[in-house]
Order: structure tokens, then sequence, then C-alpha cells
């Protein structure tokens, strides 16, 4: 059984990777199938170092795995399980209107 400790680091990590739009793009390709660099590359038209960097991050965060794939390595999401935690979050987000901000953003800092 995790802790709250492991569970809220679980769900830091699982942000960190969210909070970035080029991180977003690429777990929701990965969403629809595994890919390799290049072709994620030119997909989402950023560098393929840019990409990389993108990529050790969300390997870092335990979201993607590299499957070695002869010379080549694949990418995908670590767990079938996320492709459903994102769809569930898009859907939940789409709820919230795009040009309004929590009411209490001064007081609290939300949002």
């Amino acid at each position: 059984m995790l802790t709250l400790a492991a569970d809220i680091e679980v769900l830091a990590r699982f942000g960190r990777a969210l909070a970035d739009p080029i991180r977003c793009r690429i777990l929701l390709t990965l969403r629809e199938a595994p890919a390799y660099p290049a072709d994620l590359a030119d997909a989402l038209e950023i560098s393929r170092t840019r990409l990389s960097n993108h990529l050790a991050c969300l390997r870092d965060c335990g979201l993607v795995v590299a499957v070695p794939d002869g010379r080549r390595t694949r990418y995908e999401l670590a767990d079938e399980r996320l492709g459903h935690a994102l769809d569930d979050l898009r859907t939940a987000v789409v709820a919230v209107e795009a040009d309004k901000t929590c009411p209490d953003v001064d007081e609290k800092g939300c949002c």
C-alpha cells in the first residue's frame, strides 16, 4: 500500500509532466499509439533536441517508457491506464470555461 507521501509524489510528478503544453501533446499523441522520436518530432513540429528533453522529463516522471526496437527506440505510455486518466482529465477540464478564473484567485492564489 502506498503511503500518503508516495501518493502525493506520484500526483506531483504527474502535475509536473502536464505543466508543459509540449509534454501534454506528447502524452496525447502516445495515448493514440507508440511512436519513434523522429516521428513524434515531425508530428509535433518541434526539434528532435527539444523533444528529447521533454521525453527525458516524461521518463523521469514515470509516464513514458523507452522500448528498444532493433536499432531504434520506441516510446509509449508506461501504463495503459494513463491514457484513460488523460481522457478523464481532458473531459473534466472541458467543463471549466477558458475565460473564467477562480473567484478567489487574489485571496487563495488558486487557478
